[in-house]
């Protein structure tokens, strides 16, 4: 695949890496010469500086034979004007662009990026995207990553066994023996840096991160067998009062009438413009870093301290000043990948990584085949792949344990007729069943070759 990306930021990097490693044609535009510099010397890619939404440099770059253009650069006007041209100049078939200002994402303005308009295939909001993402683990404390696949029904939940966790030295076939009601498959297992597919026959140990697909109506129970009790916070301080930070506390409001928000902005204008959009969070101007403040928001009796703002050690230490001074939890915005290394042994109890989810959601449309979500795990080590199956499909008709499946995937669950199904030896996949399956990054070209229309379907 041929894939122009403009902008060289940390998304754009980070894409470029994901899409070189697996052999795409990929070219990187920005006007930063020292960006430029710093992917063409890491990455096996082109490197063209110059301005995204300019003809000549999209030309340049090789917009002509393009079949894919990824708009991440800084601003969203450079993002849709590049979409625009590589639309009407070149014809690019599959246009993507990351867009911040929610003023673009009104319902009433949808319009605006039809083909007839501005024709961009594929909106990103890092601000909404972060933001859902912060409010799932909000409500789902103990889980260390919570996504949601089959229109809501299924979850991949990322749970960390403790000292204490029950299920230790236990085969995951005796689990399942254990709780046969309860539709849970640990599909992933990360253990002192190493990220493997378990085997029926595997134990978990202390430190382990197991990745778990089940029903979204089962990850509460799911999380008490691996023995996380905590209880859902009802008194929140946010620092930051950015997009993110508006959204969370607009949601909280919205969908929890019992959670009482306190939101810290250090910039004053900000902080009463976030007032007026807020009926019932109070908003206190000031640093997050500065102690009075945050006595002032109450932290020491505060269930969780929320870090949103747009610094990273802004984030990192006033969360951990928050556990100093008596919050019993806290959950940090990290940018840096070098800073996520480090985040427990300082006492950041969890972590959400903006890069990551931006670069989850434009897999999802990189990828070949009849892939309707996808989520990047352990910087891209693996994927948690929907995928729906189609007549072709190697997958449909046979027991799954006549199968040869690759050795780096693991089927999760099937979601068939709006029913989530735990997939056993003797289930058959049928065509239109949708499987979340769980793929290391050596394994995913096989999944997409799984799921692609053969000439066949014709």
């Amino acid at each position: 695949m041929r894939v122009i990306i403009c902008g060289a930021g940390q998304v754009g990097y980070g894409i470029a890496e994901r899409l070189a490693a697996e052999q795409n044609d990929v070219s990187v535009i920005d006007t930063s010469p020292e960006l430029v510099r710093t992917i063409r010397d890491q990455l096996d890619v082109r490197g063209f500086v110059g301005h995204g939404a300019h003809p000549d440099v999209l030309e340049m770059a090789g917009a002509q034979q393009a079949d894919m253009l990824i708009a991440v650069t800084l601003y969203d006007e450079v993002n849709m004007t590049a979409c625009q041209v590589a639309h009407s100049i070149f014809n690019v078939p599959t246009k993507i662009a990351r867009i911040r200002a929610q003023s673009y994402l009104l319902p009433h303005y949808q319009n605006l990026f039809s083909r007839e308009h501005l024709p961009i295939d594929v909106i990103i909001s890092p601000e909404i995207e972060v933001g859902e993402m912060v409010l799932r683990r909000i409500a789902l404390p103990g889980a260390n990553d919570v996504v949601r696949f089959a229109d809501g029904k299924v979850a991949m939940v990322a749970i960390e066994c403790l000292e204490e966790c029950p299920v230790i030295d236990t085969p995951l076939s005796q689990l399942t023996e254990l709780f046969p009601d309860l539709p849970s498959t640990v599909v992933g297992v990360s253990r002192n840096g190493r990220l493997f597919i378990p085997h029926s026959a595997d134990q978990l140990v202390a430190g382990d991160l197991a990745y778990v697909v089940t029903t979204t109506d089962q990850v509460r129970r799911t999380l008490g067998l691996f023995g996380h009790e905590e209880v859902e916070a009802m008194r929140i301080v946010v620092a930051g009062g950015g997009n993110i930070g508006l959204y969370v506390a607009q949601a909280l409001e919205a969908r929890q009438s019992r959670t009482k928000v306190k939101i810290i902005e250090d910039t004053r204008e900000r902080a009463v413009a976030i007032a007026d959009k807020l009926r019932r969070t109070i908003v206190l101007n000031g640093s997050a870093l500065d102690q009075k403040v945050l006595l002032e928001a109450d932290i020491q009796d505060a269930d969780l301290m929320v870090a949103l703002t747009n610094n990273d050690q802004v984030n990192i230490l006033s969360s951990v000043m928050a556990k100093r001074l008596g919050c019993k939890s806290n959950l940090a915005l990290i940018n840096n990948p070098t800073y996520q290394d480090f985040t427990r042994t300082l006492g950041i109890d969890a972590h959400v990584n903006p890069r990551t989810v931006t670069i989850s959601r434009i897999l999802q449309h990189v990828r070949r085949g009849r892939i309707r979500a996808v989520h990047s795990v352990q910087r891209g080590l693996a994927e948690i792949i929907e995928a729906e199956a189609l007549d072709t499909s190697p997958l449909v008709g046979s027991p799954l344990r006549d199968l040869e499946l690759p050795d780096g995937m693991r089927l999760g669950i099937v979601y068939r007729d709006g029913q989530a199904i735990k997939p056993n030896g003797a289930f058959v996949v049928r065509p239109g069943d949708r499987i979340v399956i769980f793929a290391l990054a050596s394994a995913v070209r096989q999944v997409e070759q799984m799921f692609r229309v053969s000439l066949e379907y014709f």
